[in-house]
């Protein structure tokens, strides 16, 4: 292409059955039906004499077949397809013939589509029936990986043989003469071509002077002033393509009285670096325009180059500084001067695909065992050489990826993980790291005096999402944490007033901006928090939602489903015992409430269970099974309604308290069941339907046969805090839960 052309860039610019398997599966078919689907092509009339018979072949190569017609004529057709030993197919590989009826472009009246290979019932030769009409079919091969297999089939009109004659091709030109026969304005040219007895006219082209060749589909406008050479071909569908003709002619100006040159610009466009450079390339428009005669060409040059037709914008993309040249003359005659614009190319900086570096110190005053007393600080640090650090976020005790902007200060007593992240400005996210330590009571920074415990990634008022992010503010209570909307308004106008005075304070410390005010204040106006009804102090941490079931995560075997009635239930095909937990964050005292149904088939009653305050399953490399790490280190709340069978019953804490089935008010299956588990400090109570059915205090000693003896918690003492799970027990314990909820106490 010359320069000057459109868009011209200057410078430098499976084992064989599986693959059958998975091709019959997309089908929609099974290896039983493979003969059937082979004979799907259309059959012709009964009786029928075909007049012709074609032949394909195929072997081991998935980038051609072994031999195809390329020619036909019109007809019936006996299609013969073979892809056997005798064709060279030593591997079993399967292949199609499939006529593409997709594409306007080509003939489809022929739905042929035939599966064939070696160990087929026809040992790999098949034959189909059809009528081919005069044009083009295109022929492939639909196995995926065999895209290359295709070709273009051409059928001439029955009776004339091959088509080997090109189309009849002339050209006219119409328009206002002078007396020296140079059109006045412009010129207009007309085209066409005929292919008698042949295949007929597939495409007409045309070009002007010694451009390329572009398709015609109507009469060409020729307004440029001069002399002009119009080419112009024809190519048949047989691909016979005639020789270019070609017809030369003038273009004149019309009278006129213009004595002014065009008017002349240029713009220059691209990414730019500090200094004003463009990186990579540079984009030069040229625009001209002229009020008398009407502008005829415009040209333009790059440095000391020859000047050339100026049709699209050009891109230089040569290191270094230039200057483009440009000019444009009028039909009239008139040339404008010479005009220039300089700017200046620099490579571009290499491509950012490494993600940054974080690292995590944790200090403070540790005792003798390593453990730090009363709190720890956590001081995250991020690095990048490339372009640069965009955010840090940390998760504490795996909960939500919360903005980094400050050293976090960790006083809660017991074992804790902060993981740590940073993207850079390429937005190249590095793989989260983590680092475990625990805090013991004694000495340190004292624990914020925190309203409420929320560390979710954004400031969410009763059920309304305000997008604001929930940061720590300066006394380290998260925002979430002052606005208190779990605590039982008397009226919406108190908690309306408490959130605005929040809110204000906010504002006033640069925690947030009008806009996040606005935003929090008015999530509180539509939570409806402190009408009569509205207040129950309890989240949703499953409401039935893809979202909030979303939330949760499966280790072990097994597995829950979500179902459309918002309910989950564990699956009845997925062996294995597991459990469906909540990572999102750790609970200390809590009124835990669900409801759970038994849909265990048959006579047979359903085992599950809640477990409660247990640590971070991933953070027990020794566990080689996550799901254990719940049972082993935190307490599970026994689903059990069998009269016979495992001792521990519904409302038992399994392996510490044991509760029978009397007394429990065990419902029928079927039946949805109300539960709550009440957990403060160490002190447990198990309610079921509204009835106390159990009470448990973890005093050391009251472990019950048969013990567990890997359980470092013998003794009945937990942690104090910890993560929530549901157990799936087997695919005959088939239990479905809804509506759980938390309210911390």
């Amino acid at each position: 292409m010359e320069p000057g052309g459109p868009g011209r860039r200057i410078g430098k610019g499976r084992p064989l059955t599986s693959l059958l398997a998975a091709f019959l599966l997309l089908l929609g078919l099974t290896s039983g039906t493979v003969a059937a689907y082979a004979m799907q092509a259309p059959v012709g009339g009964a009786g029928r004499a075909a007049a012709q018979t074609l032949t394909w072949t195929a072997g081991d190569d998935i980038t051609q077949y072994a031999s195809a017609p390329t020619t036909a004529v019109a007809g019936p057709t006996t299609i013969v397809f073979e892809n056997s030993a005798a064709t060279g197919n030593t591997t079993g590989m399967p292949h199609t013939l499939t006529f593409d009826v997709s594409d306007p472009e080509y003939n489809n009246d022929v739905p042929l589509n035939i599966l064939a290979n070696p160990a087929d019932a026809q040992g790999g030769r098949h034959t189909a029936e059809v009528t081919l009409t005069p044009g083009r079919y295109r022929f492939h091969c639909t196995i995926p990986g065999h895209g290359s297999m295709q070709g273009i089939l051409v059928v001439t009109e029955g009776g004339g043989g091959e088509d080997t004659t090109a189309p009849a091709t002339s050209a006219k030109v119409d328009g206002d003469k002078n007396a020296d026969g140079a059109y006045v304005g412009m010129a207009s040219v007309t085209v066409s071509a005929t292919d008698e007895g042949g295949s007929g006219v597939d495409t007409v082209e045309y070009a002007l002077g010694e451009g390329e060749f572009q398709p015609y589909t109507e009469a060409v406008m020729v307004h440029e002033v001069g002399t002009h050479t119009f080419r112009y071909r024809a190519t048949d569908k047989a691909g016979n393509q005639s020789a270019a003709g070609s017809v030369d002619f003038t273009v004149v100006a019309p009278p006129t009285d213009d004595t002014a040159p065009p008017e002349t610009s240029a713009t220059v466009t691209g990414e730019k670096n500090s200094e004003g450079a463009y990186l990579g390339s540079a984009t030069v428009t040229v625009t001209a325009s002229d009020t008398g005669s009407g502008v005829n060409t415009i040209e333009y040059a790059v440095g000391e180059g020859e000047f050339g037709a100026y049709t699209a914008p050009v891109v230089v993309g040569d290191v270094g500084t230039h200057t483009v040249r440009y000019r444009a003359t009028d039909r009239a005659g008139n040339a404008a001067e010479v005009e220039s614009v300089d700017f200046t190319v620099v490579a571009p900086p290499a491509e950012d695909k490494t993600p940054p570096e974080t690292t995590a110190a944790v200090t403070g005053d540790r005792n003798s065992d390593g453990n730090y007393l009363g709190g720890a600080k956590v001081t995250v640090t991020a690095t990048d050489a490339d372009s640069g650090v965009e955010k840090t976020e940390y998760s504490l005790d795996g909960g939500p990826y919360l903005a980094y902007t400050a050293p976090v200060t960790v006083d809660g007593v017991g074992r804790h993980t902060v993981a740590h992240r940073a993207t850079d400005k390429a937005g190249n996210t590095s793989e989260p790291r983590q680092v475990s330590f625990t805090v013991v009571a004694g000495g340190g920074v004292p624990a914020p005096n925190c309203p409420e415990y929320d560390e979710r990634l954004t400031v969410i008022v009763g059920t309304v999402d305000t997008g604001v992010p929930n940061r720590v503010t300066r006394n380290r209570c998260t925002i979430n944490e002052l606005i208190e909307d779990e605590k039982d308004w008397t009226s919406q106008a108190l908690f309306l007033k408490h959130v605005k005075k929040v809110t204000d304070g906010l504002l006033a410390d640069g925690v947030i901006d009008r806009r996040e005010y606005k935003a929090v204040n008015r999530a509180a106006q539509q939570s409806g928090i402190g009408k009569p009804g509205q207040n129950t102090g309890y989240r949703d941490l499953f409401d039935g939602t893809k979202a909030s079931f979303d939330r949760w995560q499966h280790v072990g075997g097994g597995a829950f489903g979500l179902n459309e009635d918002s309910t989950i239930t564990s699956s009845t095909t997925v062996a294995g015992m597991g459990m469906l937990w909540f990572p999102q964050r750790k609970y200390d005292d809590f009124s835990l409430k669900l409801q759970f149904r038994d849909d265990a088939a048959g006579t047979a009653n359903a085992n599950s269970g809640v477990f409660v305050r247990f640590p971070d399953v991933h953070d027990h490399p020794e566990e080689s099974r996550p799901e254990w790490v719940a049972i082993k280190y935190g307490h599970e709340v026994q689903i059990f309604d069998s009269p016979t069978g495992d001792m521990y019953k519904t409302g038992s804490l399994y392996g510490f308290d044991r509760v029978g089935l009397s007394g429990t008010g065990a419902t029928p299956k079927g039946t949805w069941n109300d539960y709550e588990i009440r957990v403060v400090g160490q002190h447990y109570k198990v309610f079921r339907n509204g009835v106390l059915i159990n009470k448990f205090e973890n005093t050391g000693g009251q472990v019950f046969e048969p013990p567990r003896g890997d359980d470092p918690g013998t003794d009945g003492r937990r942690y104090a805090s910890g993560y929530l799970g549901l157990q799936t027990h087997s695919t005959g314990d088939v239990i479905s839960y809804r509506n759980i909820r938390i309210k911390e106490l």
